[in-house]
Formats: structure tokens, C-alpha cells, sequence
């Protein structure tokens, strides 16, 4: 499993408040930047810098798996540690030790029966896209229940591989809705949280575009206090708290209504995660 480095764990209440704000304000014209920048064709410095951490990490894993030949997840490794390509390669690396400890022998997935007890949470689904085309996730954070940790990193690999594999071309992210609606103590899971994020962070760099939380009970920045530590500067960026009262009209800013799940107010029926 990837891990955390919990050298730097002291909450700084002040600078999650902040982040809330920004969040809640953060602009489209920004994201859309962002997004832009993913699309774009590489320059010739980010193909030199793919060319040198492919050489560096196929020294250490002469295996030549597949991963190491896709220039654009090596890229996204690399945005991932700000261009940098020794600790990208690093990064790498590690993620290279965990597909092959972690997933399914001969480059196999899990399947439905191997997550069978979070399927029947009935709490992730996906469909439709943003208006950039990313695909959509949303998941309801009150119908999650503690269990088995590693059954529930099993279930986020299979979450994060399916919207992987129905990435239209030309993307590399998807967008989440995390829907807070009922959450309460019952429903806290902090050894999931940080299990996952870091799944999502060390082994699926760069591939969330914007992560929406909505109808976010007061109770629920408990938790989010002890996870935001350990979420990176890049992940930040990409979380906005939306005010309930303009749940709709922000959605909208980014998702069309024909693409929108019914219940905020769109025109599409919602699909859990195991018929996608």
C-alpha cells in the first residue's frame, strides 16, 4: 500500500478555514486552466523529462511493464512532484512495487465479488460528464460504514480503474461529487479516508480534476481536520465546499443540466458503479 509521510500532521485551523473559503469562491476560468494544460501536447521539455525518468526507473525495474511505456502516466507522475524527475521516479517506482503486491496477478482487476460488501453500501456512482467531458463520480459519504480496511482499498482501486478505463480521449481526469447529505459519527472512518486518499495521491497522481462536497453537516469538519494534513498542495486546489443554498447554480457552472444527476436538479438518472 502506498503510505503517508506523517511527519507533518499538526492541523493549522486558520489555513483550513482559508482553504474553505477559497474553495467555496474557487474560479471556473481557473480549473479550466487546469484542465487545459493536461490537454495540451507535451513540450519538449516534459518529453526530455519523460525520456530521462523512463530510463532511470527501467535501471531499477527492468521488467518493461506497460506503465513504464505510457508517456502520459509518467508525465502525470512527474506533475504530480512539480516536474522533478528524481522524485517523481521515485514516486514511480513505489507505485510500480504496489500494482504488483496489491492488484490482481497478470494485470487483472478486481472484480464485483471482490468488493462486494461496499457495493452493497450502494454509495458510488457514475455517470455523464462535466462540461469539459471528464467523467463524473458521485459518491454519498453517509451510506459508508466501517469494516475491513483493506476491503475498502480494494473498493477504491476498482472505483478509480473503472472511471480509468471510460476516460474519453483526450482526458486524463475525472470530477466527484462527495455528497455528505446524513453523515454523522456512525459514518467516520479516518483509517479509510487517509487509506484512500492516499491510493488516490500516490498511485493516481494527477487524474481528480475538482472533487464538489455538498450538504456538509457541521459535525462532519471533525474529521476533516485530522484528513487535511495529510491531502497535498495540488489535491487542495481541487476541493470546493459548496454553500447549500447555491448547490444547483455551482454545479451548473461546471456541469451541464443534461449531464447532472436528478437529484441536484439535472436531467440524468444516476448509475451505480458496479453496471458502469
Amino acid at each position: 500500500m502506498a503510505s503517508f509521510n506523517t511527519t507533518t500532521t499538526t492541523t493549522n485551523t486558520n489555513e483550513i478555514d482559508h482553504q474553505i473559503k477559497i474553495s467555496s469562491t474557487s474560479s471556473v476560468k481557473e480549473e479550466k486552466n487546469l484542465e487545459e494544460e493536461v490537454k495540451v501536447e507535451m513540450s519538449e521539455m516534459e518529453k526530455s523529462k519523460v525520456g530521462i525518468m523512463r530510463a532511470l526507473v527501467q535501471k531499477q525495474d527492468p521488467s518493461n511493464c506497460k506503465e513504464v511505456n505510457d508517456d502520459l502516466m509518467i508525465r502525470r507522475f512527474l506533475r504530480a512532484r512539480d516536474m522533478d524527475v528524481e522524485k517523481a521516479s521515485q514516486m514511480f517506482l513505489k507505485y510500480l512495487s504496489w500494482r504488483h503486491s496489491f492488484m490482481p496477478p497478470n494485470g487483472g482487476c478486481f472484480t464485483n465479488s471482490d468488493v462486494a460488501t461496499d457495493i452493497a453500501h450502494n454509495k458510488v456512482f457514475m455517470q455523464g460528464h462535466d462540461k469539459q467531458g471528464r467523467p463524473l463520480l458521485l459518491v454519498y459519504g453517509g451510506r459508508h460504514k466501517q469494516h475491513n480496511p483493506d476491503h475498502l482499498k480494494r473498493f477504491v482501486v476498482y472505483c478509480l480503474e473503472k472511471l480509468c478505463t471510460r476516460m474519453p480521449k483526450g482526458h486524463e481526469m475525472f470530477v466527484a461529487i462527495g455528497d455528505l447529505k446524513g453523515w454523522g459519527y456512525a459514518n467516520c472512518d479516518i483509517r479509510g479516508y487517509l487509506a484512500g486518499l492516499s491510493i488516490l495521491q500516490d498511485c493516481y497522481p494527477e487524474r481528480l480534476g475538482k472533487l464538489f462536497l455538498v450538504n456538509v453537516p457541521y459535525i462532519f469538519m471533525t474529521a476533516w481536520k485530522m484528513v487535511y494534513p495529510f491531502i497535498d498542495k495540488n489535491t487542495k486546489k481541487k476541493i470546493v465546499f459548496v454553500d447549500n443554498k447555491k448547490l444547483k447554480p455551482t454545479l451548473l457552472n461546471d456541469i451541464h443540466e443534461e449531464q447532472l444527476p436528478e437529484i441536484y436538479g439535472g436531467k440524468l438518472s444516476l448509475v451505480p458503479i458496479q453496471d458502469c
